[in-house]
């Protein structure tokens, strides 16, 4: 039972992968880029997904992962001359940093005073990207040269500015971040995450170092937000302070809690659902905010665990 079951979680999650590489052939130029777009939002989501779905720790500054590897690659890119690949790596880097040190310092508070302090690190990083425009350019923001648009690998000369490279590249990034939040949540340690989230003391009485785990699933988290934004500086070529702001944070968790907080998949169904909402309502009013807030009111009313979420409680249990 339990193998069977571990198949089908597997085929389902190989089905979503072949379905994006098989809509890139027949998806209009629009749409080609707002879904690579999407899939890169879809991996952030799922880097916050880890830490708020199974860990329970809901962060109001995951933003400051997305622009440590947002800066962190567009930075040395624009103005060290960095390859594509060593720039996407600091930019990785960065964010692995950055999500170590924060983690231990917001991982000694819990609850309110845990939201409070992740947002207060986000804020200042934000700031930071607007004072230091000399590098940063504030909210102008930065464009990535020509020279940032090209590399070499393994002999061969490609260009971000392909659109089907950039569609690949993205969809390989998701699908790599899809295996690995897979193993991470149906190994040992999502099954212990998930037992911090439900009831942290009895965790600890069971011999469970709580905060070393709890730090590892905040890098880990962190880390995966940072490939989110060193991708989207390289492939849509500009950096700049409004990906630092708390409403990226927010989206985040929007995304998370649309798709279904605690499901692998949900983060990529949130973001795709949300993306289009938005992109579908603006073209018909203004006031695209507000039926959106329409929208998440009757989801929270009719799916109160999300779309995936939802149909895991009533239909398919099965689903990690």
């Amino acid at each position: 039972m339990r193998q069977h079951s571990a198949f089908k979680v597997v085929g389902l999650h190989l089905a979503v992968i072949v379905l994006f590489f098989l809509a890139q052939f027949v998806l209009p130029e629009y749409h080609h880029l707002a879904v690579t777009r999407v899939m890169i939002l879809a991996i952030f989501a799922l880097g916050y997904n880890l830490l708020f779905g199974y860990a329970g720790l809901l962060s109001l500054g995951h933003a400051l992962f997305f622009a440590a590897g947002l800066y962190g690659a567009g930075l040395t890119a624009f103005h060290l001359g960095w390859s594509v690949p060593a720039a996407f790596s600091a930019g990785v880097g960065a964010g692995f940093f950055a999500s170590l040190v924060i983690g231990v310092v917001a991982l000694r508070t819990s609850g309110v005073a845990f939201m409070i302090v992740t947002m207060m690190f986000s804020q200042v990083a934000y700031l930071a990207s607007l004072y230091f425009t000399t590098y940063t350019r504030g909210e102008e923001g930065l464009v990535m040269p020509e020279a940032a648009r090209h590399f070499e690998l393994f002999g061969v000369t490609f260009s971000l500015t392909d659109p089907s490279l950039r569609y690949n590249i993205a969809l390989l990034l998701l699908s790599v971040t899809l295996i690995v939040i897979l193993i991470v949540v149906r190994g040992p340690m999502g099954r212990v995450l998930i037992a911090i989230r439900e009831n942290e003391p009895r965790t600890l009485m069971l011999g469970y170092n709580t905060f070393v785990i709890k730090l590892k699933a905040f890098v880990i988290s962190g880390t995966i937000s940072s490939v989110a934004g060193a991708a989207y500086a390289l492939l849509f070529a500009y950096v700049g302070s409004s990906f630092a702001s708390i409403q990226y944070s927010i989206e985040a968790l929007l995304f998370t809690l649309l798709g279904g907080a605690g499901t692998v998949l949900g983060p990529i169904f949130g973001t795709f659902a949300m993306f289009y909402l938005i992109d579908i309502v603006s073209g018909f009013t203004a006031a695209y905010l507000l039926v959106t807030g329409i929208a998440l009111v009757a989801l929270v009313l009719f799916f109160p665990k999300g779309i995936l979420g939802t149909i895991r409680e009533r239909w398919m249990t099965w689903l990690p």
